[in-house]
Parts: structure tokens; C-alpha cells; sequence
């Protein structure tokens, strides 16, 4: 019984370092996701204030920022 709750621990202990690692990756990604979008917009805002209206083909950016990664960084002990 030992054995089995030693091996349960290390796994545990490996699911969490992996999952802090994806955590990071994921925040990472999503600050790089904010940074082109914010470059993108201001290009799109370049362009358009060089003509008074804007195309039929802009796509609406007014994303709001994704409220998951606040959510995901909550800690769980099991």
C-alpha cells in the first residue's frame, strides 16, 4: 500500500510540474496573441484614418480579452 501511494505521489507530483509548465506556455501565448492583435488594430486604424470610411471587410477586433487564463490559474491539491 506504501509502494502504491509513493508511486500516486510522483505521478502527482509530475502532472503538476507539467501542468505549470502548459500554464505558462498558455500564458505566454496569450500575451503574444494581445501584442499582434494590438498591431494589427493599429494598423487597421493607420489605414483607415488615410480613408474616411472604412472597408466592408474589416474584420470587428473588438475582442475582449480571454477571461480563461484567470480561471486557470487556480491551484488544485489533490
Amino acid at each position: 500500500m506504501e509502494r502504491l501511494n509513493t508511486k500516486l505521489y510522483l505521478q502527482n507530483c509530475n502532472i503538476m510540474k507539467e501542468n505549470e509548465r502548459l500554464r505558462k506556455k498558455a500564458l505566454l501565448l496569450n500575451q503574444e496573441n494581445q501584442a499582434l492583435l494590438s498591431e494589427l488594430k493599429q494598423k487597421l486604424a493607420k489605414s483607415s484614418s488615410s480613408s474616411s470610411s472604412p472597408s466592408p471587410n474589416t474584420p470587428d477586433l473588438n475582442v475582449p480579452p480571454s477571461s480563461s487564463m484567470a480561471s486557470n490559474g487556480s491551484n488544485r491539491s489533490s
